[in-house]
């Protein structure tokens, strides 16, 4: 109350609406790789030459060749293939993932309140 004029103080109110936006997440993607592991079984064929004679090691820095020996025996090495297996990988293709954003209008309908004052003064003013 106020005490200069013994009326009572009227707060007067009035709803108003605030809009905005936010981001908010919907959905999301995942990419992830993954290793698949294949076993592969492959018959390769390799030439192997057999001798039904004496084997004796070769000596040092044994040439390969076939030699003559002093008593008259040939000496033939004994050859045989060997495997060389190597890998390397290989890119077999690439993934680009792009996001877009897209603006939508969305109609909002809000019910908003406001206060009206009336006041009633004696001697008929308002």
């Amino acid at each position: 109350m106020s005490s200069n004029n013994h009326r009572p103080d009227v707060v007067r109110h009035a709803e108003e609406l605030n809009l905005a936006t936010r981001p908010t997440a919907i959905r999301e993607v995942f990419a992830a790789k993954r290793v698949e592991v294949e076993n592969v079984t492959q018959d390769v064929p390799r030439a192997v030459e057999h001798a039904s004679v004496e084997r004796v090691a070769p000596a040092e820095g044994d040439s390969g060749e076939i030699e003559i020996l002093p008593d008259g025996s040939i000496s033939i090495p004994v050859l045989e293939e060997e495997l060389v297996v190597t890998k390397r990988k290989v890119v077999r293709e690439r993934l680009v993932i792009r996001k877009e954003i897209v603006t939508e209008t969305e109609r909002i309908e809000a019910e908003l309140r406001r206060e009206r004052v009336d006041v009633d003064l004696p001697g008929g003013d308002r």
